[in-house]
């Protein structure tokens, strides 16, 4: 299941990408009038909602009866550049809460346990636009400052160091998803959907993976220029 999520990420960004490509070329071939009235160039302030879970590698498919959602916030901020009307390079740096929750019986450790986790993460999307909707995917880094874990209603802090019980602060993931964009006169309201997947594991003892869900609205002025905007 794994292999099979990781190869449709993998070809969702090679078809996002390939299809940006094309429309570059065919926008780039109407004129540097065109790309200047319609480049999509925005900053945003990111304030949002997320839900967080963990998957556990081989044992996942045993848990997924006793797994419960984490929510938390996403805060920081968004800069889309419009390379061309069809086609920006998404840059985020924002503070995110991960994490997720397993019911006391799981075959796992047997007691109810619930893992937080507090860091910062960095992705960069490509992003396709088509008339008021758009898909963008892309790798993401992330940093982790801190965590606890709850077990049987008694909270420790997660460690991160070097032993086998500890967990990592560096980690790897992808980002897909898609959205609507509204006018309202000089501005817009943007719909982002989003699903982040953790390729690389953040226990130093087991496979744990983080997953998350992201419904974000973005609301801002359009830039006057954009130093990345094709000529």
């Amino acid at each position: 299941m794994k292999k099979m999520v990781q190869k449709a990420l993998i070809s969702g960004m090679i078809l996002i990408g390939a299809n940006a490509f094309a429309q570059t070329k065919v926008q780039g071939s109407n004129g540097a009038e065109e790309s200047k009235k319609s480049e999509n160039t925005y900053f945003d302030i990111l304030i949002n909602s997320v839900s967080t879970n963990l998957n556990y590698g081989d044992s996942n498919v045993g848990l997924a009866d006793f797994k419960k959602e984490a929510k938390g916030i996403q805060a920081g901020v968004s800069f889309q550049a419009g390379i061309t009307p069809a086609f920006s390079i998404v840059s985020e740096f924002y503070f995110m809460m991960k994490g997720g929750k397993l019911k006391s019986g799981n075959p796992l450790n047997n007691n109810e346990i619930s893992q937080r986790l507090y860091g910062l993460e960095l992705p960069v999307l490509a992003r396709f636009h088509l008339g008021k909707f758009h898909a963008n995917a892309g790798p993401s880094i992330a940093y982790n400052l801190s965590g606890n874990r709850k077990i049987n209603g008694e909270s420790t802090d997660i460690a991160f160091n070097s032993s086998s019980n500890d967990f990592k602060r560096f980690e790897a993931g992808a980002q897909i998803g898609g959205g609507y964009t509204f006018r309202i006169k000089e501005k817009r309201v943007a719909l982002d959907l989003r699903y982040n997947y953790g390729l690389s594991s953040i226990s130093r003892s087991q496979e744990i993976r983080n997953r998350s869900f992201v419904v974000s609205i973005h609301t801002s002025p359009r830039w006057r220029s954009n130093p990345l905007r094709k000529k």
